[in-house]
């Protein structure tokens, strides 16, 4: 009997390999040659994998960035740009430039609001703190790094043996040269791949259009399709004259680069190939059932409830004044973008039989376990099944505790910054010249932390974020200042009055509350004054417990995944021998390909794969913020002043779907045609299958893409930025 069931999963196997690998997967590209190209031909592809990833000649490879941020010394990746001219041109989305552009903002000049373009190189704006990077080379390492490592290694020594490899392999991989390098691990630690890089700190603004084209439909479209967004920016890169990477200077020069991306305004059809080269940030793909269901009961409606409160306090207030408007504008966006994202996975999750297609799969796979590889995989299925439910309550007061009171004021994790001085204020005399260099420091910190800071509106967060946590964790799992401290020191007759009375003290007294308080400190500095601060006596009270108690707690039940993981990956590489898996994006390169395609997400419904801008004027709302239409767009499309950019029927298109496999990071990659050149920029997924992050779906998953024929056409007609036009290679 234990053979026939064997030969029915077997069977099983066989069929679903085939069924699943058409057009899903973010894959390296540096693999494709050997694991994605017939697929792709066949698909329509006409380039060669060597004109597409090449480490010994210029290919379109060396045309995708990575925009980055430099926090602490360490280069994090958020979003996608290509290269479209021999200057360093760069187009990405709006909404990735849209911290930039905000930071550039003023009541005088809203370029968010009124869009922004240069007439030359001397008006371009440089971007406060954008990088971005190129990848030079991809090097399978695996090999190197396990080298040392056994079945019986234990995990504490297999760490330090991994960490040590990791660290030779980048050190070498940086020597001579001005590279950056990152090990990375995929497959939950069963393989490794070095990624060579090198980063430009000089960045800036070429042009965006107004928020009426770069951000139409707002929050109510986003993650939407049918979709009228422009959703694209105008970035360039600097470099030095030598051309190597240099921090912004007055002397550096456009970037001149191995490739730059040819545009095709042709247009697209349903079933034209497609690709598409980014930085995808993170996918789960490999969740178990039971892990999609702690994603759909308990991590995302946790988050769901402490990021809606905060976002309906900030908007209030935004609502209400421009300037708060502008200074909270980017994160909110970055908020609302993941508020939006999480509750369509709750949905998802809940409407569609994504959870169901995985316990199938979890089930063949715990039927082809039992029948021969019980003793090398166990009960796999049931140990995570377990494991989730033990991380359940802990992640549940993580979250509430690290976002609703270690991120409910905006000031209170800057403390940890300040912190230094404390012992050094103890000993005065012997500490002058240290305790003078380490205040100059926080005169600068000082300064970024009261930028864009508004008491009344932290407090009000913050206030809702205690008052929420009370009511929402249980008493006896509360840290013991909520459940002693809190109301022995803070009078009142309910928890609310309590609370405003913690937080009269807090915004009365911290000088970490009033810039004025800060600098007068600053000015003359008093370990009596940093002791007695309300902000740092609640700080102290609260993050000892949190690091030794909930932290713990937490670790404890997920350490059990780090060895689930890489056990499960062993094991679903087995059970389907034949089947080429692609690794969870990480924010590393990959490419992914697939084809245009409209689709039916439910009964009755059937949605086209293109939109026109006939659409934006059918949406034109002049009493929503979110679907106002400028003037002069209004007055181009009277005219019909389309130009080369209209199709066949004589209308603008503004955004079509394809059936790439992408995720955030890819915001702003290049999707391209069968021959490599730029049909559009990739900007969103769909709402009809926002559980895309853990499972793929042919009929259902679609990503959104701003045309090419759109955007050359609102920087050449509604822009009239003619040079930006004669630096770009357009293909008819």
């Amino acid at each position: 009997m234990k053979y026939i069931k064997l030969f029915f999963v077997c069977l099983y196997v066989c069929i679903n390999s085939f069924l699943s690998r058409a057009d899903e997967g973010m894959w390296l590209p540096n693999l494709i040659a050997k694991l994605n190209y017939a697929d792709m031909q066949r698909l329509g592809c006409k380039l060669t994998p060597e004109e597409i990833y090449s480490i010994n000649k210029s290919s379109i490879k060396d045309a995708i960035l990575q925009l980055m941020n430099e926090v602490n010394g360490e280069f994090v990746g958020f979003c996608t740009g290509e290269i479209v001219s021999n200057q360093g041109l760069i187009f990405t989305n709006h909404h990735c430039a849209y911290e930039a552009v905000a930071k550039l903002s003023t009541l005088e000049h809203d370029y968010l609001a009124n869009g922004f373009w240069a007439k030359n190189y001397q008006e371009e704006l440089p971007a406060e703190g954008l990088c971005v990077s190129r990848i030079v080379r991809i090097e399978d390492v695996t090999s190197r790094v396990l080298q040392n490592i056994k079945d019986d290694t234990k995990e504490e020594e297999r760490k330090k043996l991994i960490r040590k490899a990791i660290e030779e392999i980048e050190k070498e991989a940086k020597e001579g040269t001005h590279y950056m390098a990152k090990v990375k691990s995929v497959f939950a630690g069963n393989e490794y791949y070095l990624f060579v890089y090198e980063v430009f700190k000089d960045v800036r603004v070429v042009g965006v259009p107004p928020s009426s084209i770069g951000k139409f439909g707002g929050d109510t479209d986003n993650w939407m399709w049918p979709r009228h967004t422009g959703d694209f920016a105008v970035l360039r890169v600097y470099t030095a004259p030598d051309g190597k990477p240099a921090k912004y200077s007055k002397d550096n020069i456009p970037y001149k680069p191995l490739y730059h991306l040819p545009i095709s305004i042709k247009g697209v059809k349903p079933n034209d190939f497609t690709m598409i080269m980014g930085y995808p940030g993170q996918t789960e793909r490999y969740l178990t059932a039971s892990g999609m269901e702690y994603k759909r009961d308990v991590y995302n409606p946790t988050l769901i409830k402490l990021v809606g409160i905060k976002l309906d306090i900030w908007k209030k207030y935004m609502d209400a004044s421009k300037e708060i408007q502008l200074a909270l504008a980017s994160d909110y966006a970055a908020l609302a973008n993941g508020y939006k994202l999480w509750q369509g996975e709750v949905l998802t999750l809940s409407k569609t039989d994504a959870i169901e297609k995985r316990r199938q799969y979890d089930k063949q796979l715990q039927a082809w376990i039992d029948a021969g590889k019980k003793d090398k995989y166990g009960q796999i299925i049931q140990d995570y099944k377990d494991t989730y439910k033990a991380l359940s309550d802990p992640i549940k007061h993580l979250i509430y505790f690290s976002f609703g009171i270690l991120q409910g004021s905006s000031q209170i994790m800057s403390i940890q910054q300040f912190l230094a001085l404390e012992p050094l204020l103890k000993n005065e005399k012997e500490n002058k010249q240290q305790i003078e260099e380490t205040i100059k420091q926080l005169k600068e910190t000082a300064k970024e932390l009261f930028k864009n800071y508004y008491p009344a509106i932290d407090r009000e967060v913050f206030k809702a974020m205690l008052l929420t946590y009370m009511n929402d964790i249980p008493k006896e799992q509360q840290l013991s200042f909520f459940v002693n401290d809190f109301p022995k020191k803070y009078k009142g007759k309910t928890t609310e009055q309590k609370v405003d009375n913690l937080l009269d003290q807090i915004y009365s007294k911290s000088i970490f509350t009033d810039k004025q308080r800060m600098d007068k400190f600053l000015a003359s500095p008093s370990l009596n004054i940093f002791e007695k601060d309300p902000l740092i006596a609640l700080q102290k009270s609260l993050l000892g417990e949190y690091q030794f108690k909930l932290v713990p707690a937490y670790q404890q039940a997920n350490a059990k995944f780090q060895l689930l993981d890489r056990k499960y990956f062993q094991a679903i590489r087995e059970f389907e021998p034949n089947k080429a898996f692609y690794p969870d994006a990480n924010s590393t390169f990959r490419l992914t390909y697939g084809t245009v395609q409209p689709y039916k997400p439910k009964d009755a419904v059937y949605y086209n794969y293109i939109t026109y801008l006939d659409g934006v004027i059918e949406k034109w709302d002049d009493t929503n913020p979110e679907f106002k239409v400028h003037p002069r767009l209004i007055e181009l499309y009277n005219k019909k002043d389309f130009g080369q950019y209209a199709d066949e029927t004589g209308k603008l298109p503004v955004a079509f779907i394809s059936d790439n496999d992408i995720t955030g990071g890819n915001s702003g990659s290049p999707i391209m045609n069968a021959y490599g050149e730029l049909i559009g920029i990739a900007f969103d997924g769909n709402w009809d299958w926002l559980c895309s992050n853990f499972i793929y779906s042919k009929e259902l998953q679609r990503t959104i893409n701003v045309d090419a024929r759109y955007v050359l056409w609102v920087i050449d007609k509604f822009a009239q930025s003619n040079h930006i036009m004669k630096e770009l290679t357009i293909r008819k």
